[in-house]
């Protein structure tokens, strides 16, 4: 009697660590990169001072005054971190 009420708990912990990690893993790709994070990588991609900073809802665009003057705006994922454009 004991081994099959522990058979039984042990399936219910492990069909609630699949769940458990099913949400942390749907989570998680839905985490997005901070405005901070939005402009180093735009600052990497394009040095100089930055202007301006605007989030739209599936990316930043990051405007930079290069050190030659131009004025560059660096569109950025806002889930992947990845450069989209650069105009």
């Amino acid at each position: 009697m004991l081994v099959l009420i522990a058979s039984f708990s042990s399936g219910a912990t492990t069909a609630f660590a699949q769940k458990n990690l099913r949400y942390h893993h749907a989570s998680n790709q839905l985490a997005e990169i901070s405005q901070q994070q939005a402009v180093a990588i735009a600052q990497q991609h394009v040095p100089g001072r930055l202007l301006s900073v605007q989030r739209t809802t599936e990316s930043y665009r990051v405007k930079i005054l290069s050190h030659k003057g131009t004025v560059h705006v660096v569109t950025i994922d806002s889930r992947s971190g990845a450069v989209i454009a650069t105009h």
